[in-house]
């Protein structure tokens, strides 16, 4: 098991990156099959996302559209309590399948406040896929359509997860030591 040291604190390997992508094909046939002669939008959660977004949808054989949002709620490593919207959604949903893409879902508030506003624009369905899961930490209720992994309730930067800014770009995923 590798260690690294990202800002103050101490990492070690916790998925590594051929364990990821094994998974990230395996959702990704799940929604080829899902939505099979549909044509889904893809809206990703920026900053984190992005990773876990592109490596799913290279895997993707249907016809499917991808946005990005912003909305963010951490800062270092707990999270503020407060959803910001940075980058707004400027797709219009009516009638369509939508899957909202995830890097993590811990709380799962900002989801929790998030999708009113899209249910408010009456897509024609609503997924969710993430690439990680903390059940420990959840306190909003929330169905999760694509999970990746359940993770226990531990700190991960990498494959677009950040520590104050850095780290996204590790190709696997470490928890804090």
């Amino acid at each position: 098991m590798s260690a690294i040291k990202v800002h103050d604190k101490s990492f070690e390997t916790y998925l590594p990156e051929e364990t990821i992508q094994k998974r990230v094909r395996e959702i990704s046939a799940a929604i080829n099959k899902d939505y099979a002669g549909k044509r889904p939008l893809f809206i990703a959660i920026l900053n984190g996302s992005f990773m876990f977004a592109s490596d799913l949808f290279k895997y993707l054989d249907i016809e499917a559209e991808l946005c990005f949002i912003k909305l963010a709620s951490y800062k270092g490593m707990k999270s503020s309590g407060n959803v910001v919207t940075s980058i707004g959604l400027e797709d219009d949903l009516f009638g369509k399948e939508v899957i909202i893409v995830e890097d993590i879902v811990d709380t799962g508030k900002t989801l929790h406040n998030f999708l009113p506003k899209l249910v408010h624009q009456q897509p024609k369905s609503m997924k969710i896929a993430t690439l990680l899961h903390k059940s420990e930490a959840t306190e909003y209720p929330l169905t999760l359509d694509y999970v990746g992994f359940d993770i226990p309730n531990k700190f991960v930067v990498g494959y677009g997860l950040d520590y104050d800014g850095l780290g996204r770009n590790l190709k696997e995923i470490y928890q804090v030591v």
